[in-house]
Formats: C-alpha cells, sequence, structure tokens
C-alpha cells in the first residue's frame, strides 16, 4: 500500500482556495508523537492544546475547534478514536471529546508500516508540508511537532499524482529577485556577498500549495525576515499594493517598531518598469486566507 497516495486522498473541506488544513496539522502532529513516544494512543487531553497552537499559528486566519481534526479524521480510514464507552468518536465538540476522556491513533496497518519503514515517516510528513504551506513555515511547524526530518538520513523523492503535474519553476526565485533588482519589496534591504545576493527571497504571494503560480505577478522579493512575517500573516498588502501589518503584531522594542511597525500604509517597491506588479487576485487571496487582519494605521 502506498501510504503517501492514501494520505493525498484525505478529504478536505474546499471552497474557493480557501485554507484547510486542520487534518494535516492533526497528522503531522500525530507523526512527531511516532517519532518520540511509539504508536501509544494519544489522549484528546494531551493534544487539545497543542493542536489549538498549532490552528493558532499556521491555519488560516479564522478560528477553528482543536476537535474538528480529532473526530473529522476519522472518516479518511487513517485515525481512529476511541472512549471510555468504546471505539468511534463522540463527535467534534470539544465537551464530548473531553468527557469521553476521547483518545486518537494512527490505524494499525500504517503503525505497522512506519515501524517497518524508517523513511516512511519522513516522507509523509514532507508531501503534508509540501502540499499545505510554505516552505518558511517548514522548520517551524517541525519544531511545534517534534518531526525530526533528518532522523533517518535522506527519504526517497516524493512522487503523487496529487501534484504529479505540477512541479515549482527553479527560475521563479531569480525571476522575482531580478523583477525586483534584488531588493527587498519592503524594506529596501539588498545585501551581497562575493557577488551572490544574500537574505533575498522570493515569496509567493498566493502559495504554491494553493495554485500560486510560478511567475512575477505572484512574486515578492522580501528579505527573509520580511518573508517569514508575510507567510505568517503580520505583513499583508492592500489592492493598491501598500503593505498592511496586524494589528495583532506586538513589537515593543526599537527594532520591532523600524523592521516592522513602520512598514504599515507605506507603498511597496514597484517591480522594473514593464514588469508585471503583484496580481490582485492573488493579493486578495492572501488577504483572506494568510493575513492576520485587522490591519494596523500608519
Amino acid at each position: 500500500m502506498d501510504w503517501v497516495e492514501r494520505v493525498a486522498d484525505i478529504r478536505r473541506w474546499a471552497r474557493g482556495g480557501e485554507r484547510a488544513p486542520h487534518k494535516p496539522l492533526l497528522l503531522l502532529y500525530a507523526l512527531g508523537r511516532f517519532q518520540h513516544h511509539g504508536g501509544g494512543p494519544i489522549p484528546f487531553s494531551t493534544a487539545e492544546a497543542d493542536l489549538k497552537r498549532l490552528l493558532k499559528e499556521f491555519g488560516p486566519p479564522r478560528d477553528t475547534s482543536p476537535g474538528y481534526p480529532f473526530h473529522h479524521l476519522t472518516n479518511d480510514g487513517i485515525w481512529l478514536v476511541d472512549t471510555v464507552h468504546g471505539p468511534g468518536s463522540p463527535g467534534p465538540e470539544l465537551g464530548r471529546l473531553r468527557a469521553a476522556q476521547a483518545s486518537g491513533r494512527l490505524h494499525p496497518d500504517l503503525l505497522r508500516a512506519l515501524s517497518e519503514d524508517s523513511h516512511l515517516v519522513v516522507r509523509l510528513a514532507r508531501y503534508l508540508l509540501d502540499t499545505n504551506f510554505e516552505p518558511s513555515l517548514h522548520a517551524d511547524i517541525c519544531q511545534l511537532t517534534g518531526l525530526d526530518l533528518e532522523a533517518h538520513g535522506a527519504a526517497d523523492p516524493v512522487n503523487v499524482r496529487a501534484r504529479s503535474t505540477a512541479r515549482r519553476d527553479p527560475a521563479f526565485r531569480e525571476n522575482v529577485l531580478m523583477a525586483y533588482e534584488y531588493c527587498c519589496a519592503f524594506c529596501e534591504y539588498d545585501g551581497w556577498l562575493d557577488g551572490t545576493a544574500v537574505g533575498l527571497d522570493a515569496a509567493h504571494v498566493r502559495w504554491w500549495a494553493f495554485d500560486g503560480p510560478d511567475d512575477v505577478a505572484n512574486g515578492l522579493c522580501l528579505c527573509a525576515i520580511h518573508h517569514k512575517l508575510f507567510d505568517k500573516g503580520v505583513l499583508g498588502l492592500t489592492p493598491d499594493r501598500t503593505i498592511s501589518v496586524s494589528a495583532k503584531f506586538v513589537g515593543r522594542t526599537s527594532a520591532a517598531k523600524e523592521v516592522v511597525l513602520a512598514l504599515a500604509e507605506r507603498p511597496a517597491r514597484a517591480p522594473q518598469p514593464g514588469l508585471a506588479p503583484v496580481d490582485a487576485a492573488h493579493i486578495e487571496w492572501h488577504r483572506r486566507q494568510v493575513f492576520r487582519a485587522p490591519a494596523r494605521s500608519g
């Protein structure tokens, strides 16, 4: 059985390109628990706070209960829930999961496969990360879920039909950096070392995992810190391409004020004349799916 294919078949709530990484985050959490604690049951009382934090930090900017993935992943044949009353989930409501002392576990067949193939956990984790999150967030997600992707060395390449016809364009980074003249569109940082740009990234506005194209109209040249903050929803863009700063961001030092807070309502740098600015549709996707509204006034 190809377990990566099975994971690719997980049913996810979808509407208009909206992000719903609830089940993937639970699976990443369960895989991290497997690496450190084996395949024993995971009490909901243990997982609740961890899942809540994962959903808050890496889910879309709307409230979601950790009970949602804990219950609904049982519909996909790879996650089982038991209670003090017997097998079967009592539903997604937090009160019922708590009262029934619910616990979840990976399907025995998957646990057996994970035990027999030391690379499988890495292949599954990489697939879940690549198809749900931007690369700038992968290390943070692994840290919070306890995943170690280097634990068993390099795993076999992941090749599933879910994105078999789509590959990241290796020219995307160079095209975007050149379009913005190797200068951060938010702060104008332009560092070089021995003739090579350093600390600059090509950021997708609409994430690649959610059909964001590898072209200049979906890209921004950003320094590493502003790229991370853009993907975390601290920073965003308005339709007229001015910078938004989330009012939920707190920064008390002069560095935070200069690097982040001072960007509020500042115009983002435009690409070179003749090259496409960020498409308004991609800006709107980022505003709805990533940016942590409301925006701060300048």
